[in-house]
C-alpha cells in the first residue's frame, strides 16, 4: 500500500504578518545594539590630567606683575546658540538647535564683540564648540582666538560622534568644551578631570566635565597665578556636581598651599551665595531648580565673588521675554579667589541675554605682596 505523506498545514496570513513583525523587531533590537556599542567604542575617554589643546600661540606677554591691576572674564557663551529667539528642551523648551546657521553667527559676533569692547587680561570662556550640529560646524575656538589676537587653550568636555536624543531632532554630532584665552603666556596648562555621574550607556554620550587650569608666572617670584576656568554638572541628581565642587576646592586649596595666586571663575550651576533671596527665588516648580553653593566650601578668608545687580543666567523653557513676570533668573556664574588676591571689583555686564543664556561676569584683581 503506498504511502503518502500527510498534508502540512497552511500558514494563514497572521502568521506570516507575526513573523515579518518579528523579524523587523530583531533588526532594530540589533541596530540599537550596533549604535550603542559603536558609541561605547568610540566614547570619550580623557586620562585624570592632561595637557590642554593649544588653540593659539600669539601670547603678548610672558608673566604678570604684583600690585598691578588686571581683568578675567567668565562668559559661558552657550555655544551661540541660545541668544533671545531661542529656548532649550532640557529647560522645558522644545529646541536642540537653532533654526539657522544665521542665528549662530548673529550670536557669535554679539559674543565676540561683548569680550572685544570689556577688553579683559584673562577670559574663561565655557560651552565653546569646535564642530557640533548645534552650531551648524563653526570652530568657534579658533573663530575666538584668531579675534582677540590672543593665547588660547582649549579643554574638551563633550565629544561625542553623535547624540542621539532627544528625538526626532537629535543633538548629533558634538565637541565642545572649555576655553581659555589669555594675553600673558601660561607656563602649563593642563585639563583636569571631574567625576562623572552617569552610567553606562547614558554616560557614553554624556559631558566629561573637567577643568582648565593656567599657570602663569609671577614676575619676581617663584609663585604662579592659578586660573581654573570651570562648568560644573548641570543635570544629575546633586551628588556629582558636589563631588566636582569638592575636588575643585581640593585643587584651590591645595595650589594656595604651594604660595600661589588663585582664581577659578565660571558656571558653577549653583546658586552662588548671599544673592537677594527675594528677586531670584524659585517661580515656577518643575523647571531647573539650582542647589546653593555654601561658603563653607572654602576657609573664611576665602572669597566667593558674584554680581546679583544683573541676572547671569535665565532659564530655557522659552525664548527670552523681559516683561514676562515669570521670567526665570539666576546668579550661577562668579569667581572664587584666594586670600592672597586683592579684588577691586566684580560686575555682571548686561547683554539682556541677547547672545547667549548667560551674561559675562568681569572680575577686577591684582595680586597682593
Amino acid at each position: 500500500m503506498e504511502h503518502r505523506e500527510s498534508p502540512r498545514p497552511s500558514r494563514t496570513p497572521l502568521f506570516r504578518v507575526l513573523r515579518v513583525v518579528l523579524f523587523v523587531l530583531l533588526a532594530l533590537l540589533a541596530a540599537v545594539a550596533g549604535f550603542v556599542a559603536y558609541l561605547s567604542i568610540a566614547e570619550f575617554r580623557p586620562a585624570a590630567e592632561q595637557a590642554a589643546e593649544s588653540v593659539s600661540e600669539a601670547y603678548p606677554g610672558d608673566a604678570v606683575a604684583q600690585d598691578t591691576a588686571y581683568t578675567v572674564m567668565s562668559f559661558n557663551i552657550g555655544y551661540a546658540g541660545l541668544g533671545e529667539e531661542s529656548d532649550f528642551f532640557m529647560d522645558g523648551g522644545a529646541q536642540t538647535r537653532p533654526s539657522s546657521a544665521q542665528i549662530v553667527q548673529k550670536n557669535f559676533a554679539g559674543i565676540s564683540a561683548a569680550i572685544a569692547a570689556a577688553d579683559p587680561d584673562f577670559a574663561l570662556l565655557q560651552e565653546v564648540d569646535r564642530d557640533a550640529k548645534r552650531s551648524y560646524g563653526l570652530d568657534e575656538a579658533a573663530q575666538l582666538a584668531a579675534l582677540s589676537q590672543w593665547g588660547a587653550a582649549f579643554a574638551p568636555n563633550h565629544v561625542c560622534p553623535y547624540v542621539p536624543y532627544p528625538l526626532p531632532d537629535t543633538i548629533g554630532r558634538v565637541e565642545a568644551g572649555l576655553l581659555t584665552l589669555s594675553k600673558a603666556r601660561p607656563a602649563e596648562q593642563t585639563r583636569v578631570s571631574l567625576p562623572v555621574p552617569f552610567r553606562w550607556p547614558v554616560r557614553v554620550a554624556n559631558l566629561k566635565r573637567c577643568l582648565l587650569v593656567s599657570r602663569i608666572p609671577v614676575q619676581g617670584t617663584d609663585a604662579e597665578l592659578v586660573l581654573v576656568n570651570l562648568h560644573l554638572e548641570a543635570y544629575d541628581d546633586g551628588q556629582g556636581r558636589n563631588a566636582q565642587t569638592q575636588q575643585l576646592t581640593g585643587l584651590l586649596l591645595s595650589e594656595y598651599e604651594k604660595g600661589n595666586y588663585v582664581i577659578a571663575g565660571g558656571d558653577f550651576n549653583q546658586a552662588l551665595p548671599d544673592i537677594d533671596p527675594i528677586r531670584y527665588s524659585i517661580l515656577r516648580e518643575g523647571y531647573w531648580n539650582p542647589d546653593e553653593l555654601s561658603r563653607d566650601i572654602l576657609p573664611g578668608d576665602w572669597q566667593i565673588l558674584c554680581d546679583d545687580g544683573v541676572p547671569t543666567c535665565r532659564l530655557l523653557n522659552k525664548p527670552y521675554d523681559p516683561e514676562s513676570p515669570d521670567t526665570q533668573f539666576y546668579v550661577i556664574d562668579g569667581f572664587l579667589c584666594s586670600p592672597n588676591v586683592r579684588v577691586s571689583g566684580v560686575k555682571t555686564l548686561d547683554l539682556s541675554f541677547a547672545y547667549s543664556d548667560h551674561n559675562p561676569v568681569l572680575l577686577t584683581f591684582s595680586l597682593k605682596k
